[in-house]
């Protein structure tokens, strides 16, 4: 199932045709496996989701300890300081941090504002993961651009970018971040597998792939409001959902999008059907996860 999707973290650049298509293509990947949080992560909670798992396409947990009011809190992105989503109460907050998967392994820092004026550093560790990667040959054609089809795509890029910027309120309480996976079927693939194309690199796999039969339907798989809903060319209709702080979610290669930008849903309710829209070959939902800009894994919110 040949599913392609833009890499809607990557900052704009010039592209060749044959590179815009090499670096947008996202595909089956094996499941991200959980690592022991570095020391100054804030321990993980039975029964708390995300789960942590401090590597490339992962999240942070950093403990923030104690304050009257929610602490505010950054991370150093590509265009300058991203906000974090900060979780908990007076006794103790917490920031979650979604890592990129093209964040390199070693040491990384937080920012947060401190009451008084100034700001404190919080540094934590991503460590390294190797996730799988496939080697093809494919005729040229198979992964060439149009001048059109290239101009359409760095157009939504540029558009989707703008779409993972949102950061609203409300936050999200803890104890709701538990995800409900929006369609039933098979993951036929989940999160970071790379695939080379006649020796050249693509981005890695960005979400969940969901083998399901066209007219399944697809559901909200936390409340929130939708904030973009289009046909664009690599992942065909798409319905973005803001969840608050910062956590955001996609749903790709729709068959029907029922809601509209403004919609406010709640876990579970439709908000359109696997298709096979897009570049692909066979009907299934990818779905991704955004957290501060970062598409993360998916079943980091998932509690199996």
């Amino acid at each position: 199932m040949l599913a392609q999707h833009i890499p809607f973290a990557a900052a704009p650049q010039a592209l060749t045709r044959r590179a815009a298509l090499l670096g947008a293509v996202g595909l089956v990947a094996l499941p991200a496996s959980s690592s022991a949080a570095a020391a100054n992560a804030a321990p993980q909670v039975s029964g708390a989701w995300p789960n942590t798992a401090q590597v490339p396409g992962g999240i942070a947990r950093l403990s923030l300890g104690p304050a009257a009011t929610r602490p505010v809190a950054h991370v150093q992105g590509e265009t300058g300081d991203v906000p974090l989503l900060v979780l908990g109460d007076a006794a103790e907050w917490t920031a979650l941090v979604g890592i990129p998967l093209a964040a390199t392994p070693g040491e990384a820092r937080i920012s947060v504002q401190l009451e008084g004026g100034g700001q404190r550093q919080i540094d934590y560790t991503v460590l390294p993961k190797k996730y799988a990667e496939q080697r093809l040959t494919v005729a040229p054609r198979t992964v060439d651009l149009s001048p059109e089809d290239l101009a359409r795509f760095e157009r939504e890029r540029a558009h989707q970018a703008q779409v993972m910027a949102t950061f609203t309120e409300p936050f999200p309480p803890a104890q709701a971040l538990r995800m409900r996976v929006p369609t039933p079927g098979r993951r036929s693939s989940s999160f970071g597998l790379r695939r080379v194309f006649n020796g050249q690199a693509r981005s890695p796999h960005s979400g969940m792939d969901i083998a399901a039969a066209t007219g399944t339907p697809v559901v909200a798989p936390l409340p929130g409001r939708v904030i973009d809903r289009g046909d664009y060319f690599f992942n065909g209709n798409t319905v973005w959902l803001d969840h608050g702080g910062g956590l955001l979610t996609m749903v790709c290669h729709l068959s029907a999008i029922d809601v509209k930008p403004g919609d406010a849903l709640g876990t579970g309710d439709r908000l359109g059907a696997v298709g096979a829209t897009g570049r692909v070959t066979g009907p299934h939902l990818h779905w991704g996860v955004v957290l501060n800009r970062a598409m993360v894994d998916p079943a980091l919110f998932l509690a199996d």
